[in-house]
């Protein structure tokens, strides 16, 4: 039996930083910034609120009858309870031996062709341990993008403000940006289990290592990029946050409307269809907070029974890369184009460069990730080097065939002109030879 370490981490990361938040409100109420310190505390109760709402909805409290862990979540210590019996079911589990054991049969990674597929035997103990990494997993990927992830972005806004970073300061910051990586960590490991649920999956540490270098420094460029352009244009970041926002939330709603599937009934028996109406949109909502920021690795798909595609859709990706790098782009170029008398002192092309420079590496270790080091890249049907050369060879064409149109309308505009030069030629000798025989008459 493994140990929770997951759980523990989630804990670690998720109590440190509440406490790290209202430490760094207080000092907001001293100084007298009402609106920093408001805007902290929002981002740090609003997703502990939502990870208790997990936690509970995940391990099903409200059917099964207990007010005292019930009243532990609405105190807000629903992952200390939860991890502290974690890991009494982990210490205990040598002890007694499970009267109930089940068997789940798991597919492994195919070999020369063949994949065999093996018995195991997981008892009670095994069991509520995957119940609790599985919610710990969930609870840190709604910490870190609804909560962590807009945190970070503040704090650093606020230090470009005040042209000043303290201690307090920049440790929340570290903790942020730790937990966001950590929770994008978790939502590709999550993701590869839920596409692969009949295979025995195991994940290198090389694969870990990669997903955190790609993680790092895609989210942290993206930060950084959002923060440079709204210092200067305050107002145009609402909008830039605003369509992104809304463009990946309303995304999944699209599609499953273009399927034209029944809507989903089974995700829980106790709710009605208003309760299951507000889940969903609640999963859309964490769904464009990740896109926000970084790549989800779990796409939802609400027309599937499992709520996720299961389905490597390689383009999809490929275009999100590509839009999202020519964006940082855009908006690295306006920030320099209307930048401040605060950056005269920052070489500006130099930190231009750094920044797509940083996000072109954490594309570089995706690519290194998806090619060498992802647990089921046997089972791809192609791989993403493919998809991105048939993309690069669209893009290709495209640029061709707009050459080739503009080359033609500038023969045909050449070939018009020469008509016209030769019309006008010919006009004006006639002309001439009129004159010249109206002279000779005349004389």
């Amino acid at each position: 039996m493994k140990f929770p370490g997951s759980v523990l981490i989630s804990l670690v990361l998720f109590m440190s930083e509440t406490a790290a938040a209202l430490c760094l409100s207080t000092d907001y109420h001293d100084t007298g910034n009402r609106m920093w310190q408001t805007l902290t505390l929002l981002f740090a109760l609003f997703p502990c609120a939502l990870v208790q709402l997990s936690l509970v909805f995940i391990h099903r409290d409200v059917s099964r009858d207990r007010p005292l862990v019930l009243l532990l979540h609405l105190l807000q210590l629903g992952p200390l309870v939860r991890c502290v019996e974690a890991l009494y079911i982990y210490f205990r589990a040598g002890r007694v031996e499970d009267p109930y054991v089940s068997i789940t049969k798991k597919r492994q990674m195919p070999k020369d062709g063949y994949s065999e597929e093996v018995e195991k035997e997981v008892g009670q103990a095994e069991g509520k341990l995957r119940t609790h990494r599985s919610a710990f997993s969930r609870a840190s990927v709604i910490q870190a993008f609804l909560g962590s992830a807009p945190q970070l972005t503040l704090q650093l806004y606020i230090c470009v403000l005040q042209q000043e970073v303290t201690v307090a300061r920049s440790v929340f910051m570290v903790l942020s940006l730790l937990s966001i990586v950590y929770g994008a960590l978790r939502c590709n490991i999550l993701a590869i289990k839920i596409k692969y649920d009949d295979y025995n999956v195991r994940v290198k540490p090389a694969a870990y290592l990669c997903i955190f270098m790609w993680r790092s420094f895609e989210i942290a460029t993206r930060v950084t990029v959002l923060v440079l352009f709204g210092s200067v244009l305050q107002i145009w970041v609402f909008a830039v946050v605003l369509v992104n926002f809304l463009g990946f939330f309303l995304y999944p709603w699209i599609l499953f409307w273009l399927s034209k599937s029944p809507f989903p009934e089974n995700i829980e028996k106790e709710l009605s269809r208003l309760g299951t109406t507000i889940v969903l949109c609640l999963l859309t909502f964490l769904y464009a907070g990740i896109n926000m920021f970084c790549w989800s690795a779990a796409q939802v798909e609400l027309s599937d029974p499992d709520l996720i595609s299961k389905s490597q859709n390689w383009y999809r990706m490929t275009v999100y890369y590509i839009v999202r790098l020519m964006e940082n782009a855009f908006l690295l170029l306006m920030w320099y184009v209307y930048r401040t008398d605060f950056y005269l002192y920052v070489c500006a092309p130099m930190l231009f460069l750094q920044l797509l420079i940083g996000y072109c590496m954490g594309i570089f270790f995706m690519l290194v990730f998806y090619q060498f080091c992802h647990p089921c890249k046997k089972l791809f049907s192609s791989s993403i080097t493919e998809a991105l050369l048939s993309c690069f060879k669209i893009l290709y064409f495209i640029c061709q065939h707009h050459k080739s149109t503009l080359l033609t309308g500038k023969v045909v505009m050449k070939s018009e002109n020469t008509d016209e030069a030769r019309g006008s030629s010919k006009t004006i000798d006639s002309q001439n030879r009129n004159t010249h025989q109206s002279v000779s008459s005349n004389a």
